[in-house]
């Protein structure tokens, strides 16, 4: 039993060797990433075979760069949040701890009214802004709007999720989402057949809620780590600078790939091809599953790189670096392949049609490389926002995402289009710019770490 709720218990990753304090983090992590992943891949697999066919399931996929917009700023939130409850956590500084707990909540809340006024009064225009399709742009404004009346969930679990993180606690997380990822599924096949994508997007935000609900009952229960009164709730100039001033480049970062994507999403559009844009959706789905190694092993480095500099072990910080490095790029050189064997079957859940399986397909292969890339450049990445350093990521994604792949996968299609290449031909260079994209961020992000500009952030000695 005490094995048992140690599992939910805050972890100090500062003690014990930093591959195992990695391990004992990124594993439950990956797990719930996989979850979550969950809720984007159930919703697209009922959609892609109900009666409304992968008309509707090219829908959903068409509001995710205009949601992901909207949200990529308080998203990051919840970044900023982790890594200073992560070092408060290791400096073992209860007080600050509970103050920027609280001053998240009241951000959160903040950040829900806002998006609930604002989200449907401008998804109209950007789903036009980027070319939406005449047969999709009912459905994916109605799956929107939903999404932006029911956002607390996303927003609250989001944050609460990061804070828990941040304490070493992975697995709570892991538990809420997969209990909430399960009934997201009944209740897709509940909604969908009467309401479409917006039966899809109502599931996903009473879910959401659940586990928002879930992950607060936890942090309430932490009174031996930090006591949160009505009063740390009080918004405070120095922990809501603080948490933006790490937050803010990270969702800044997401905020500026979302635009990137809006204009990739208007590039797909102008195929004036409803079986490309499905084949997007069912590629970033399947994408997101080989990905889950990269993202859990950067938020476990971030976590660890947080907590140990709070408590003044940046002797661990080399060891821990390389440690995460092996376990990430492993991981991620079997997973890889696996996701690519099984790319046909897991296709074929979305659709039956053999056409639209075989040409995602064909695109899946073309990005294999760069999730061995990205393993690299998420870890790097992680121990740079843990330090503190979150601007320099920031500047990496703005580089890549912005003055390389737009750029280039627009001339790339041009290119073809003018050789007189075929339509397959073209519709690839939109995931080739993609896979450019990813290994170049990769060297960026190593030359950079290797500089150091991270280091500047770490505290002296002498502290």
């Amino acid at each position: 039993m005490s094995k048992f709720r140690e599992l939910f218990s805050p972890r100090d990753m500062s003690q014990g060797p930093p591959w195992k304090r990695i391990a004992e983090f990124a594993f439950p992590l990956l797990i719930g990433n996989f979850a979550q992943q969950l809720y984007n891949t159930v919703d697209a697999v009922v959609v892609g075979n109900s009666k409304w066919g992968y008309t509707a399931l090219a829908s959903v996929g068409n509001a995710s760069p205009v949601l992901n917009l909207l949200l990529a700023l308080f998203v990051g939130l919840a970044t900023g949040a982790g890594i200073l409850v992560a070092q408060h956590f290791g400096a073992r500084n209860s007080e600050a701890l509970a103050r920027t707990v609280g001053n998240c909540i009241t951000m959160a809340a903040i950040a829900t009214g806002f998006i609930m006024l604002v989200g449907p009064l401008i998804t109209g225009p950007l789903l036009r802004a980027v070319g939406t399709l005449d047969s999709m742009y009912e459905g994916c404004r109605a799956y929107l709007n939903i999404f932006f009346y029911g956002i607390a969930g996303f927003f609250f679990y989001n944050i609460f999720a990061g804070i828990l993180r941040g304490l070493g606690d992975s697995f709570s997380a892991l538990l809420y989402l997969m209990i909430t990822a399960s009934m997201n599924i009944v209740l897709d096949l509940a909604f969908v057949e009467k309401m479409g994508v917006a039966g899809v997007a109502l599931a996903t935000v009473i879910a959401q809620m659940i586990s928002a609900v879930l992950c607060l009952r936890k942090i309430l229960s932490l009174k031996q780590v930090f006591r949160l009164h009505w009063s740390d709730l009080r918004l405070s100039k120095v922990h809501i600078g603080r948490v933006i001033s790490l937050g803010v480049p990270s969702g800044l970062t997401q905020a500026i790939f979302s635009c990137a994507m809006l204009v990739v999403q208007r590039l797909i559009n102008s195929f004036d091809d409803e079986m490309f844009v499905a084949c997007n959706v069912m590629v970033m789905r399947v994408d997101g599953y080989a990905m889950l190694p990269n993202f859990s092993f950067g938020q476990a480095m971030s976590t660890f790189a947080g907590q140990n500099i709070g408590a003044r072990r940046l002797d661990r910080l080399k060891d821990g670096t390389r440690q995460g490095l092996l376990m990430s790029v492993g991981t991620s050189l079997v997973l890889t392949p696996a996701v690519l064997l099984a790319g046909p079957m897991l296709m074929r859940l979305f659709t039956p049609e053999q056409a639209l399986i075989d040409l995602s397909m064909q695109m899946m292969f073309i990005l294999a490389a760069g999730y061995i890339a990205m393993s690299v450049t998420q870890v790097l990445q992680g121990v740079m926002r843990g330090a503190g350093d979150t601007l320099t990521p920031m500047w990496i994604g703005l580089c890549t995402a912005v003055v390389l792949r737009l750029p280039l996968a627009y001339a790339l299609v041009a290119w073809m289009k003018n050789r007189g290449a075929t339509l397959l031909s073209q519709e690839k260079m939109v995931f080739l710019s993609l896979l450019v994209n990813w290994l170049l961020g990769m060297c960026i992000t190593i030359v950079l770490f290797k500089l150091g500009r991270w280091k500047r952030k770490l505290p002296k000695e002498s502290e």
